[in-house]
């Protein structure tokens, strides 16, 4: 499915009306009205607070000509014609930060939403800033304001005010405007490649699926040895299992900072998990405290089973001021390609890069390797340099060394 697709085209047929309010008879009616559409911006609105799993409340989709705002708490709604409308492979999902969005989806109708395309992203490799957010970027393309007065409303509230029905529609008729636009710069330079392979990792089915085995790695841990790791392991699968089973945020089951301390003492039964800081009065005492105790003593009996230890780099740490140049060539070259810094590579890359231990990064990969790996590493060899020229910091290429000309000393 190409993500660009008839993107000069919409963008020529921007001077029809855009996403003009309809009241279909039917959520049937109006999939389809828009089903033949190449593209879709879709939203969502949902509340979350006391909860594991998001509450879907509304979702919004428009076309460039037609848009509808739907009320997934209305009673004996009918949404298998909005599933397959978003499931069509056909037809190119577009959002902002999609990321909550696709695993709501997921949650909802049990697959991806491919082909999506997610203008946070694409706005950042084609130059509109670091990560830029939604209002931001339609002042900055649209030239228009966003209300943003039901930004942080409860949408779960029946009825459904004016204001907020507009607020949500107004979401998706921006992002259908917003869509060509962008799509259409990056095909004038050439990136249609480059936002492909991002989009293609936003509908992984991993990153959708919650598996409760991995929560672990999610905690970080300051000093982690094996059993550590093994326990934080065991007790943090227990706590995701359980908010799942409840329907409850993992931090009300067990906060973060008292599954670190359990992890790092591995409390042998409820005296001893009594003295955990952040823990609630009777807690230890609880089915739930019995609960973790056992969890840690499964943990305990198979260390032929513990995580292996953490990755400790070889060597001296990476020099600052290699690390600093890094920087620079990264400021550099992301400048000359119009594509935000971090998008390309953060502090930890440079610093595993400055001590030649990592040839296995995303920054080597792809399109990032294009923009700035080769140079990354072309500069630690001493085949590049950097210096200032009057206005500011420029790339210099060397001469070759008899060491790349294969020439022995």
């Amino acid at each position: 499915m190409n993500l660009f697709a008839d993107a000069e085209q919409e963008n020529r047929e921007r001077a029809k009306p855009l996403a003009a309010r309809m009241r279909p008879k039917t959520l049937a009616e109006f999939c389809a009205t828009v089903r033949g559409a190449p593209f879709l911006a879709v939203d969502t609105e949902f509340v979350r607070e006391r909860t594991y799993f998001a509450r879907l409340c509304l979702v919004q989709v428009a076309s460039a000509e037609h848009g509808a705002v739907i009320d997934m708490l209305a009673p004996r709604l009918d949404t298998e014609p909005l599933q397959a409308l978003l499931c069509d492979p056909a037809i190119v999902k577009v959002f902002h930060s999609a990321g909550q969005d696709l695993e709501i989806f997921f949650r909802a109708f049990g697959s991806v939403l491919g082909p999506v395309f997610d203008t946070q992203i694409a706005a950042s490799v084609a130059g509109h800033g670091d990560q830029p957010g939604y209002g931001a970027l339609v002042s900055a393309i649209l030239g228009e304001r966003v209300d943003k007065a039901s930004q942080v409303t409860d949408w779960a509230l029946r009825p459904l005010t004016e204001r907020q029905i507009a607020y949500a529609l107004e979401d998706v008729t921006h992002l259908a405007r917003l869509y060509p636009i962008l799509a259409a710069e990056l095909q004038r330079s050439g990136r249609e490649a480059w936002i492909a392979e991002e989009m293609a990792a936003l509908v992984d089915v991993s990153r959708c699926d919650i598996d409760p085995l991995q929560a672990w790695r999610r905690i970080k841990l300051r000093h982690a040895t094996r059993k550590a790791l093994a326990v934080l392991r065991e007790v943090a699968t227990w706590r995701e299992q359980t908010a799942i089973a409840r329907d409850l945020p993992r931090g009300w089951v067990l906060r973060d900072d008292a599954l670190t301390e359990i992890a790092l003492n591995a409390p042998a039964d409820e005296k001893q998990l009594e003295r955990v800081r952040g823990l609630k009065p009777g807690f230890a005492r609880s089915a739930d405290g019995a609960a973790i105790v056992s969890a840690i003593n499964r943990a305990l009996a198979t260390p032929e089973d513990w995580p292996p230890a953490p990755e400790r780099r070889n060597g001296p740490n990476a020099d600052s001021s290699l690390v600093a140049l890094l920087q620079a060539l990264l400021r550099l070259r992301c400048e000359a390609h119009g594509v935000a810094a971090r998008m390309v590579a953060t502090r930890d890359d440079l610093e595993r890069i400055a001590i030649g231990a990592a040839p296995e990064m995303p920054v080597f990969e792809g399109w990032r390797r294009i923009v700035f790996g080769d140079d990354a590493l072309a500069l630690c060899a001493g085949r590049i340099a950097l210096t200032g020229d009057g206005t500011g910091v420029r790339e210099v290429t060397l001469a070759a060394t008899d060491a790349d000309r294969g020439v022995e000393a």
